[in-house]
C-alpha cells in the first residue's frame, strides 16, 4: 500500500469491540468458563447500565463490568495466560478492519481506546498489525490476586444466585429506580448487596477497587491525552463508537467541534452520534476517515447529505481506497446518515436491529 504523509492536524480514534472486531471479549469469558455466564454476563451489563444510567453511582462509569465480572473469573480459576490464550483464539475481525486501520494510519495518527482487557487488546494487535503503544484499555493483572481459596465457594454461589434472579431492562423514558418495575428494583437492591457489601467485604473485593476499566469519563480522558500529546486540539479528532462506553468522548469530541460517528451502534451511541453507519465493512470508515483528513467535517457532512456511489466519485478518494471500497460495496452499499431530532429514533431502531445482525443476537443486545 502506498502512504502518504500523516495529516498534520486530524486524528483518528476508535472504538475496538464493534467498529473494529465483532468479539464481546469480556461476555464470550464469562461464558466459556462460567455456568450459565451467557446470562451472568447480560445480568452484569444490564446492571452496569443502571448504575451508570440511572442511579448514576458515585465513582461509577459506563464499562465497569468488565470489573465487576472478575471475582467470578478468579472463582472458576481464570488466569492472564487461559484470558490470553483464548483471546488470540477467538479474535473474530469485521470485514474490512486491517485494511481500514492502515488506510487510516497513511493518512493522520491513529489511536484504539477501548474498555476491552489488554489480554485481548495484545491479541488483536497482533491480528491487524497495529501498535500496542497507541491503544489505552483496560490494564489487568489477574494474577495479582491470589490466595482467595476460602473464597471461591462464596463467589460461585452468588454466581448462582444471580444468575437466577430476574432480567433487568430499562423502561423507555426510565429516570430513576422507581421507574423500574418492583421485581426489578428488588434484583438491582441484592446486586448492590452482593457487589458493594458482600464481595467488597472478602479479600477479593480488593478487584473492584483496583481495576479501572476504560469506560465512560475514562474514554473523554484518553481522547484529551492523545491530544495533549500531539499538541493539537480535540475539534480536530474523528471519533468512532458503539455503546455507552463512548457516550463521554462522544459528548467531548461533539462539544469541541470534532466529528462523533456511530458504528453499528446502540441507542446510546446513536443519540450521541452525528452520523450513523451502519455496515457489514469497516472500510466505509476509512473513506469516512479520508475524506474528513484531507476535505475536513464540514465537506464530509456534505457527502454525507448526498450518500451514494455517484457522491463517492466526485470527492475523488485517493487508490487503492477507492477501489478498495468500492469492490466492497458493490453489493451492499453502507448505510451512512446524519443524526437529527427528526430521524433519531428511527435510527435507534434501525442501528439496534443491523447490529444484533452482524454481532448476533445476544452480544448485540448488551449496552
Amino acid at each position: 500500500m502506498t502512504r502518504s504523509a500523516p495529516n498534520a492536524q486530524k486524528i483518528f480514534i476508535s472504538d475496538c469491540e464493534g467498529p473494529v472486531s465483532k468479539n464481546d471479549n469480556a461476555f464470550e469469558l464469562v461464558a466459556r468458563f462460567i455456568p450459565e455466564g451467557k446470562r451472568l454476563f447480560t445480568l452484569i451489563s444490564r446492571y452496569d447500565d443502571i448504575l451508570a444510567d440511572i442511579v448514576k453511582r458515585k465513582g461509577y462509569k459506563a464499562g465497569d463490568t468488565l470489573k465487576l465480572i472478575l471475582p467470578f473469573l478468579k472463582a472458576y480459576d481464570v488466569t492472564d495466560a487461559i484470558m490470553a490464550d483464548f483471546s488470540s483464539k477467538n479474535t473474530l475481525l469485521m470485514p474490512g478492519a486491517k485494511e481500514m486501520l492502515e488506510f487510516t494510519r497513511s493518512s493522520m495518527p491513529t489511536y484504539i481506546v477501548s474498555t476491552s482487557y489488554e489480554q485481548y487488546m495484545h491479541a488483536l494487535c497482533e491480528v491487524v498489525d497495529f501498535p500496542f503503544e497507541d491503544v489505552y484499555c483496560t490494564r489487568l493483572d489477574l494474577d495479582k490476586y491470589s490466595g482467595i481459596e476460602q473464597e471461591k465457594a462464596r463467589l460461585k454461589q452468588f454466581a448462582e444466585e444471580m444468575s437466577k434472579l430476574p432480567a433487568l431492562g430499562l423502561p423507555a423514558g426510565a429516570r430513576s429506580l422507581n421507574d423500574l418495575p418492583r421485581k426489578m428494583r428488588q434484583a438491582v437492591q441484592r446486586l448492590d448487596e452482593i457487589f458493594w457489601k458482600e464481595i467488597s467485604s472478602m479479600r477479593i473485593g480488593q478487584i473492584l477497587r483496583e481495576v479501572s476499566p476504560v469506560g465512560g469519563s475514562e474514554k473523554a480522558a484518553a481522547v484529551e491525552d492523545v491530544v495533549g500529546k500531539l499538541n493539537r486540539d480535540v475539534r480536530n479528532v474523528m471519533y468512532v463508537g458503539d455503546s455507552i462506553t463512548d457516550v463521554s468522548a462522544f459528548q467531548l469530541v461533539r462539544r469541541s467541534g470534532g466529528l462523533t460517528v456511530s458504528f453499528n451502534g446502540n441507542g446510546y451511541a446513536v443519540r450521541e452520534a452525528e452520523v450513523v453507519v451502519l455496515s457489514e465493512n469497516a472500510v466505509v470508515t476509512a473513506v469516512l476517515a479520508a475524506i474528513f483528513s484531507r476535505l475536513g467535517k464540514a465537506r464530509l457532512m456534505a457527502l454525507i447529505r448526498e450518500w451514494n456511489p455517484s457522491a463517492i466519485e466526485k470527492f475523488r478518494l485517493q487508490e487503492p481506497l477507492k477501489s478498495c471500497f468500492l469492490r466492497i460495496c458493490r453489493k451492499k452499499f453502507p448505510k451512512v446518515e446524519l443524526v437529527n431530532h427528526r430521524n433519531m429514533k428511527k435510527l435507534v431502531k434501525e442501528s439496534a436491529e443491523f447490529r444484533k445482525s452482524v454481532r448476533g443476537e445476544a452480544i448485540g443486545k448488551l449496552g
